[in-house]
């Protein structure tokens, strides 16, 4: 999986965050589009902007400075918006289920779906409340939804 740094840029061609986009390799060379196409939707998720503002949004490739890979220059939490951090999510609310339950022995595949339905289900009514609560789109959430968690 090759990862990139990818910033997001409001109107005004600020950057407002850097994400660190993961893709599975899909056969194909790596293209740039897949990663900026991957960071906006991100930042759709973590409502960056308003709903508003949404169209207004575009992404570059972020230019290395050297050091380590990582986010810079904001403290926005949307860290559930990458790849690697929704995993992190999902595993911490699968734990916390597994607790209230008892911690029962062997069950921890169903904890993990159990916790990531949930988390899909939270992601898929935020992007049909961010379209304003369209009539017969449930099922073309859903499907986006285990999509982007997929790549």
């Amino acid at each position: 999986m090759a990862e990139r740094l990818v910033d997001v840029l409001n109107s005004h061609g600020t950057v407002i965050h850097t994400y660190p986009v993961t893709l599975d390799p899909s056969g194909c060379a790596d293209d740039d589009a897949r990663y900026l196409a991957k960071a906006l939707e991100a930042a759709a998720y973590g409502r960056l902007v308003s709903i508003a503002d949404l169209p207004g949004l575009s992404a570059r490739l972020h230019v290395s400075r050297g050091g380590p890979m990582a986010s810079y220059g904001d403290d926005i939490g949307v860290e559930s918006e990458t790849k690697s951090s929704l995993d992190d999510a999902t595993r911490q609310r699968a734990y916390l289920l597994w607790k209230q339950d008892g911690a029962p022995d062997g069950r921890a595949d169903e904890y993990w779906c159990r916790a990531q339905d949930q988390q899909f289900r939270e992601r898929a009514y935020l992007l049909w409340e961010q379209e304003g609560w369209p009539n017969g789109r449930a099922d073309a959430h859903w499907a986006s939804v285990r999509q982007f968690a997929a790549e």
